[in-house]
């Protein structure tokens, strides 16, 4: 073999690069880099073991062709800010080029522009409906970092996104939905299935990355770092363990059957939605901070199961927190007992009373609960363990499974109160002298205590 073949062979073996790029390639991301040919392909494992960076090379490897156009997704917009997080990181590489004027920056519409009139550009899908505005779209590249974090429904939207006219087909730019994330999150059970167990047969490719994968970072005081973590998590993190999982703590996501539709029963339904009301709106508090949601969770009692039949979940400041509570009172009619958890002071008590002038048509009541979260739960998980509790189908099942299977390890634990709250509510009835005396009454309350 002459040296010119062997010039042209190890060529063929690395990856594309360009001057956009200002890395040399770890071997595992100089793999992942490689694969131009295969559609899809997930970079996942460890904390440190330079996700971020690959997935950003991989949505510049083809910006040199006019036409081309990449997308990075996180979960929220907070997250993608981070520092080290992919705009930053983008920022640091690309400066040189906004400086000198080569390619130009909208932070207005988050997106980089190169001389090609190829694009970068950076998006979220913190809520359901966020996809939706991806809807006329066109990418080459969409890269999801932390893919844990995301539905999977929005991720499987996304392939719809990813197409290409002919010109590009036959300059040779690939169709790639590049993805990386660490084990853990609520979406863990669909990444691990996606690619450790389904991939080999489906095509899809994962490149395991740990810390000892990447020689630029200081090992040692990152270890120590995560040696201060549970044992659970600082499997997940620090050895890229996906076999390990926080579910199932106190529920198991199996225990839920969802059924298609409300049984038919000839006697009364007691009905009563809890609400458990965040304390932080949206887009407020530190960066970075991802604050509760409201919740709303509606359920109902038959003689032999108690059935979760609606759950309203958004993040809206005050006042349309309240027009959103009344609006599912109208929904659910004078029927439907709504109650709400009274927080400790004045301030929740206020709270309390604001609400009884705004759903004085309706039947409202507050409560002081007591004991700690878990604890509440527990009563909940005991006949949610022997089947009692199913789902009604809903577009809202998965992020209730997820929430309750991670909890009390889950972010969120918002729709886990407002199961607790509303079960206690039910299965205590009678203890709590609630006495359905009128329908449909203007003034007043429809119970009696």
């Amino acid at each position: 073999m002459t040296n010119r073949e062997i010039e042209g062979l190890e060529k063929s073996l690395l990856p594309k690069l360009n001057k956009y790029i200002p890395i040399i390639p770890t071997p595992k991301q100089a793999a992942f880099l490689s694969l131009s040919n295969i559609r899809e392909v997930f970079y996942g494992g460890a904390c440190g073991g330079g996700k971020s960076v690959a997935l950003l090379a991989a949505s510049l490897q083809f910006v040199e062709f006019a036409g081309y156009n990449a997308i990075l997704f996180r979960k929220t917009f907070a997250e993608l800010e981070l520092p080290e997080a992919l705009m930053d990181l983008a920022s640091q590489w690309l400066f040189p080029f906004r400086k000198s004027h080569e390619i130009h920056y909208s932070d207005i519409k988050k997106r980089y522009t190169f001389p090609s009139s190829a694009t970068l550009n950076f998006g979220y899908l913190d809520k359901f409906g966020d996809r939706l505005r991806y809807q006329s779209a066109s990418f080459h590249f969409a890269g999801f970092d932390e893919l844990s974090h995301f539905e999977e429904q929005d991720y499987r939207y996304l392939f719809s996104r990813v197409r290409r006219t002919k010109k590009l087909e036959s300059l040779e730019v690939p169709l790639r939905i590049r993805a990386a994330s660490n084990p853990g999150g609520p979406g863990h059970e669909f990444v691990k299935k996606r690619f450790l167990i389904e991939g080999p047969s489906k095509g899809r490719i994962f490149i395991p990355a740990i810390l000892d994968d990447n020689p630029y970072l200081d090992k040692e005081s990152y270890i120590e770092n995560l040696n201060e973590l549970d044992p659970l998590t600082r499997a997940q993190l620090l050895l890229g363990d996906w076999n390990i999982s926080g579910g199932g703590k106190v529920f198991k996501r199996e225990w839920f059957e969802i059924i298609s539709r409300l049984p038919e029963v000839k006697y009364y339904v007691p009905t009563v939605r809890y609400w458990d009301l965040a304390a932080t709106e949206k887009g407020q508090g530190k960066r970075g901070y991802q604050p509760a949601y409201t919740v709303g969770l509606r359920m109902k009692r038959y003689k032999d199961f108690f059935l979760i039949d609606d759950i309203r979940r958004f993040q809206k400041n005050p006042n349309d927190v309240e027009s959103e509570i009344l609006s599912t009172a109208v929904m659910d009619g004078k029927g439907v007992e709504q109650w709400m958890e009274t927080e400790p002071g004045s301030s929740g008590l206020k709270v309390i009373k604001d609400y009884e002038k705004l759903l004085r048509k309706f039947t409202f009541r507050g409560q002081k609960e007591s004991g700690s979260k878990v604890l509440r739960a527990t009563k909940s998980a005991a006949d949610a363990g022997n089947g009692k509790i199913k789902l009604l189908q809903g577009i809202w099942n998965t992020d209730f499974l997820d929430e309750v299977d991670f909890f009390p390890d889950s972010h969120f634990k918002d729709q886990v109160d407002a199961l607790s709250g509303a079960h206690d509510k039910l299965n205590n009835f009678a203890s709590y002298k609630i006495i359905p005396i009128a329908v449909g009454q203007e003034t007043g309350s429809y119970w009696t205590a």
